[in-house]
């Protein structure tokens, strides 16, 4: 089940008296150091564990969860899971073997699930500002690679800032996937994070994510706001931001997969928002190089990924690309007039959905209505 992962979550009234509230000059501009330490604060000193969380804020809608993760899930030492603030699981298929990065690790939870679902071919890194949460992770290395049967550690963790990936030593092109659950709206400089994602990628690498994202520019008082800060919300990016940001640093579109509404619940908070809503959203981004890059095609899903024998949901609209996912797909090139093989009904996606709110619109829509992109085929068509 999605976890609550409620940053600073103190009361309007408490940050005020520890001076980082409106009666203390709350809307003094937040600066990055500043924000770096106050989280670390949080979670290494005032967090012991995940009951401690406050608000419901950075909730992401977790995808279905297979036996085979269920199963990883319950061989994580309990002083992981415990410290675990995250919000619900962010695991991408097709695992095997893979380099993982995780952004924001906190004390390893999904870097120990990882660890089994990549092999011990596989490795998996996790990197976290905060030291008691890193100091955490490194406890139980040995712990888990005796559980999962490993001769020697596919995990290491590092204590750094997703926004100088390369101070901790992690070189370009490095790693095949990189994940994060929801942090990045807690960095001061979002670009920052995401190009330092992109050079760390191998070419076809991706980016899979949540974060929180808002439906519209924010203003400064919402900014400036410190317990908005706490909270994930004044860190957020205005959606269509991400996809400027994402073309500015080199990945393809983004991708929606999931979300889920962000409700404040807090009266003088509201009321500082106004009328700007936030969501909490996966999206995957691919470093697809740039030869590789075609006109339209047809893709058919061929099985054979673990627990999506029938289907793979790739995103919001049934969206296919080709990575390490290539031996899995039928891919053929051409444009609208292809033929559909045999059993798909070969229409298009009328609209691919990329607004998250307008995809939580058509979540709570009634009736059998398919949100993804209007698809009609057989699981596997597009």
């Amino acid at each position: 089940m999605p976890g609550q992962h409620g940053v600073l979550g103190r009361s309007v009234a408490g940050w005020a008296e520890s001076g980082w509230g409106p009666a203390a000059g709350g809307m003094a501009a937040p600066i990055g150091e500043q924000i770096h330490q106050e989280v670390q604060d949080y979670y290494g000193k005032e967090l012991q564990k995940s009951e401690d969380l406050k608000t419901n804020a950075c909730i992401t809608s977790a995808r279905p969860v297979s036996k085979l993760v269920r199963d990883a899930l319950e061989r994580i030492h309990e002083e992981v899971v415990a410290r675990y603030y995250g919000c619900g699981l962010v695991i991408p298929e097709c695992l095997s073997s893979c380099w993982i990065l995780d952004l924001g690790s906190g004390s390893g939870r999904d870097c120990y699930l990882l660890s089994q679902l990549v092999g011990e071919q596989g490795h998996v890194t996790g990197i976290d500002m905060t030291q008691g949460q890193v100091e955490v992770a490194k406890k139980h290395i040995a712990y888990h690679m005796d559980k999962f049967g490993y001769r020697k550690p596919n995990v290491e963790f590092f204590h750094g800032y997703m926004e100088k990936l390369g101070d901790a030593g992690l070189a370009d092109e490095s790693y095949d996937i990189v994940i994060s659950n929801c942090v990045i709206n807690l960095a001061p400089d979002k670009r920052a994070v995401l190009q330092e994602a992109f050079r760390v990628l191998k070419p076809g690498g991706e980016m899979y994510f949540s974060d929180v994202y808002a439906s519209q520019s924010l203003s400064e008082s919402i900014r400036k706001h410190r317990v908005l800060w706490g909270e994930c919300l004044a860190g957020a990016l205005y959606w269509r931001d991400l996809y400027s940001i994402a073309e500015e640093v080199g990945f393809s579109p983004p991708c929606l997969v999931t979300a889920s509404p962000i409700s404040i619940g807090d009266k003088e908070l509201e009321g500082i928002v106004g009328d700007c809503r936030f969501v909490s959203a996966t999206y995957r981004l691919f470093k697809v190089p740039g030869a590789s890059r075609t006109g339209p095609g047809q893709v058919t899903y061929q099985g054979g990924i673990v627990g999506h024998e029938r289907e793979l949901v790739f995103d919001a609209n049934f969206t296919f690309k080709s990575s390490r996912f290539a031996e899995k797909f039928l891919i053929r090139a051409g444009g609208a007039n292809t033929a559909a093989p045999q059993g798909c009904c070969g229409k298009r996606v009328k609209e691919k959905i990329c607004d998250p709110f307008q995809l939580l619109e058509c979540l709570r829509a009634p009736g059998p209505a398919s949100c993804r992109g209007g698809t009609c085929g057989p699981p596997g068509c597009c």
